[in-house]
């Protein structure tokens, strides 16, 4: 395990230390639980655009019926 010191802004680390006290977790689990969050989650939107990339240098895009079709449906259930 590493140890990284970092600043934060105040009302970040009272919003974190109220947590702490009400959930029984130390302020260092939320932290660590949060930044697991975000990098999973920055991770799998840069894997989507990349696939997405490699999609669209392969010509592979939807057709215009598809396109339509999707529309339609969105449409359709929106009422």
């Amino acid at each position: 395990m590493s140890i990284m010191s970092l600043r934060i802004p105040d009302e970040i680390a009272d919003t974190l230390a109220s947590l702490a006290k009400a959930t029984g977790r130390s302020k260092s689990y939320l932290a660590v639980d949060a930044l697991r969050e975000y990098l999973a989650r920055e991770a799998w939107q840069i894997e989507q655009i990349q696939q997405a990339l490699k999609e669209a240098d392969a010509g592979d895009f939807a057709s215009a019926d598809e396109v339509r079709a999707i529309a339609e449906k969105w449409n359709a259930n929106a009422h």
